[in-house]
């Protein structure tokens, strides 16, 4: 599958960029490669495989194997690309790889989006993959966001609707956005005749908090006065800044209201 029928890009590949590529055959000099996002090949030096000296390059790369390589040089005229394998750091080809399959996993959806929306590949890229990629810096992540936010966030962008509801149907099957969950636990009291509404209400305090941080809090009752929080997201800071603001508005709440409260983080 060529991945370029959907998601465009320029031509050629520039200098410095990464790029992932399938090794086609191995010569005495090196190794031709294909570069799988752009439909080009590319040769990688014997040279540029190792900084350690190589006895048999096939102990380094096997033809059908997938590699990040660095792009050193370019000719479209001679239609020549050089290409490194030992100036790419693990960190570089943990990142390639990951945008890489989440690009791949893109286009995939809007495939099947286009299938059962009687539209071609690039019909749907134009109709909607342009407007993701514009919008919300990539097409994995104007998905996400559908997952997240509904359709009603596509339609806004300018897609039609009966496109954005094909996309949220698909994406919130495919899609499943990693969450981390961290706890907490309040102690209230308030001995006013509506000191059970009162705590109800700065309990309720702490819902609100999660509003446009792509997190949700949830609350329920221990054995009173003890009553437990949980804060979803999608990453730990994120958890913890709802958490922060979660308890600073209930403990303000209840003793605003004539109560009184603690609050304790579980390890």
């Amino acid at each position: 599958m060529v991945i370029i029928m959907v998601i465009k890009r320029a031509e050629w590949p520039e200098v410095g960029d990464l790029v992932i590529a399938t090794v086609r055959r191995i010569v005495e000099y090196g190794a031709y490669v294909y570069l799988d996002e752009y439909g080009k090949e590319g040769l990688l030096h014997i040279s540029e495989i190792s900084s350690s000296w190589i006895r048999n390059i096939r102990d380094h790369v096997r033809e059908g194997q997938k590699l990040v390589l660095k792009v050193l040089r370019v000719d479209p005229e001679k239609g020549h690309v050089d290409l490194s394998l030992r100036r790419v750091t693990k960190r570089e080809r943990i990142d390639k790889i990951y945008l890489w399959k989440r690009e791949r996993k893109a286009e995939s959806l809007l495939r099947s989006a286009a299938e059962k929306l009687g539209l071609s590949p690039e019909e749907i890229y134009e109709k909607a993959g342009t407007v993701l990629e514009e919008k919300f810096g990539g097409i994995y992540d104007g998905l996400e966001e559908i997952v997240r936010s509904g359709a009603k966030t596509l339609i806004d962008a300018g897609i039609p609707e009966e496109i954005a509801k094909v996309l949220e149907e698909i994406a919130r099957e495919k899609i499943k956005i990693p969450t981390v969950k961290i706890k907490g636990f309040f102690e209230l009291q308030c001995y006013k005749p509506e000191g059970v509404n009162i705590i109800k209400q700065a309990l309720m305090s702490a819902e609100k908090v999660a509003d446009g941080l792509n997190g949700q809090v949830k609350l329920y009752v221990v054995a009173p006065p003890r009553y437990a929080i949980e804060v979803i997201a999608e990453d730990y800071k994120t958890a913890e800044q709802i958490m922060e603001k979660a308890k600073e508005a209930v403990l303000k709440n209840i003793n605003k209201l004539g109560g009184q409260g603690s609050f304790k983080r579980e390890k």
